[in-house]
């Protein structure tokens, strides 16, 4: 009887086995738990610490330095106030250049808008058959120069002959006609090159005062007339009609600093 029952004791129950596993069972799902814990606690540690160090303070910016101060006595005076604008104004002198002679342009030495001074060459035309003129002038003066010194020296002849009873007296009052006749003619080809300068002159358009120069309305290689008008259109505020030359000269004086055609940009001080 005690062996059957030290047998039978000796046999686990059912519900002894159970409850035995159980406690196995909770502490081996806790391993993963608490690992994973850990990390994410290390892993702020880690980030907490990186925050801190990234976010020490700088050094700190040098002072600015010291401003000097100039100290003077306090006056009383006028305190100008400039006030700059747009707006149209009227110059005080204006002036259209236009040839005075049908010719080509050969050139045109400005641009719209700019300042130009008094002689600033504006436009070359072509000089080819004035100056063919003036070397005409200037060879028959040449030419009746040498007539004017051969006549001289004839009369130089003829006046001594006459006193000896040599030459007529009407052929020494010829010759002093014909001295008289070659001077005058002289004076008529000096005024022909002066003539033919002032015509070669006028190939050479300049402008005629210190301004500002407008719109060209020709171009190079076009042909020029001193009687053909052009027609533009002007700014509202005014009409004006110009001739065939390029420009349009105008001052305003020392108030204005720029100009775009009769726009310009003052400075006015109050």
């Amino acid at each position: 009887m005690s062996d059957v029952g030290s047998q039978t004791g000796a046999v686990p129950t059912a519900g002894s086995s159970v409850a035995s596993d159980k406690p196995t069972t909770n502490r081996r799902r806790r391993a993963p738990l608490l690992v994973g814990l850990f990390m994410i606690a290390v892993v702020s540690v880690g980030y907490l610490g990186w925050r801190h160090l990234t976010r020490s303070p700088s050094a700190a910016p040098e002072p600015p330095a010291p401003v000097p101060v100039i100290a003077t006595t306090v006056q009383k005076q006028n305190f100008p106030i400039a006030l700059t604008g747009i707006g149209n104004v009227t110059a005080l002198n204006s002036a259209t250049v236009r040839s005075m002679v049908t010719e080509q342009i050969l050139s045109v030495d400005f641009k719209d808008g700019q300042f130009v001074k008094k002689g600033d060459l504006l436009a070359q035309l072509d000089p080819s058959t004035y100056q063919a003129q003036l070397d005409q002038a200037e060879a028959n003066l040449t030419r009746d120069q040498a007539h004017l010194e051969n006549a001289q020296l004839n009369l130089g002849r003829y006046v001594p002959l006459q006193k000896q009873g040599f030459a007529p007296e009407q052929q020494v009052a010829t010759q002093q006609a014909m001295i008289a006749q070659q001077e005058a003619t002289i004076k008529a080809d000096q005024a022909a090159i002066e003539y033919a300068k002032t015509e070669l002159s006028y190939t050479k358009l300049v402008a005629p005062f210190d301004g500002v120069a407008g719109i060209r309305l020709l171009d190079v290689g076009n042909i020029i007339h001193s009687s053909t008008t052009t027609k533009r259109i002007p700014p509202p505020e005014r009409s004006a009609s110009k001739p065939s030359f390029p420009t349009r000269i105008a001052s305003c004086g020392p108030a204005c600093s720029s100009m775009s055609g009769s726009s310009r940009r003052c400075r006015i001080t109050v």
